[in-house]
């Protein structure tokens, strides 16, 4: 399902958008979207990252390793 979403943005941003997407031939919309999917996922990385760091999982040592992944010659 696809969704609207109407952001108001400063007269600078908006003239840079509108010259990337004349120069370019693609649509404002297109870099907007591509904008939020390059954040999203950049914050989203860091927020897992935080939370790996509040609650971080067992520790195991190289030879633990080596075992597990049944890398023991």
């Amino acid at each position: 399902m696809s969704s609207v979403l109407p952001i108001r943005l400063s007269d600078d941003l908006n003239e840079r958008l509108n010259r990337l997407a004349s120069e370019t031939g693609r649509t404002k919309t297109y870099y907007a979207r591509q904008a939020i999917v390059t954040y999203l996922e950049d914050i989203e990385d860091t927020y897992l990252a935080l939370k790996r760091l509040e609650t971080p999982g067992r520790y195991l040592t190289t030879e633990e390793l080596k075992r597990e992944l049944d890398l023991e010659d």
